[in-house]
């Protein structure tokens, strides 16, 4: 199961990546961070991707009424392999960084 240390690897090696407690942004906004669910994380994500992967593989990816409607989906780390969760940091990063940054006072 890969660790958070296994997460904050793949997703420091991405540019202008930044931790911030048990996050990572870019452009000043969360991207990956650790899920309020046991042995997850919460990855960003467009809705119609999210949807996508739940039907794809519902064993690795999830959602609860916490997280529903925040562009996001959770990532089962028993369930996850080190490259398709690579994977999926690397399309959560592409995804906000393709967004407005953040302004600074927010």
């Amino acid at each position: 199961m890969p660790s958070w240390e296994d997460i904050r690897r793949i997703a420091l090696a991405l540019p202008d990546t930044v931790e911030r407690g048990q996050t990572l942004r870019t452009n000043g906004r969360i991207f990956v961070n650790m899920s309020r669910e046991a042995g997850a994380i919460s990855t960003r994500a467009p809705q119609e991707e999210v949807d996508l992967l739940m039907q794809a593989r519902p064993d690795v990816y999830f959602l609860t009424p916490h997280y529903e409607g925040w562009q996001c989906v959770l990532v089962r780390l028993d369930a996850v392999d080190e490259v398709e969760l690579a994977g999926r940091i690397e399309d959560a990063w592409a995804f906000i960084d393709a967004k407005r940054p953040r302004k600074k006072n927010a």
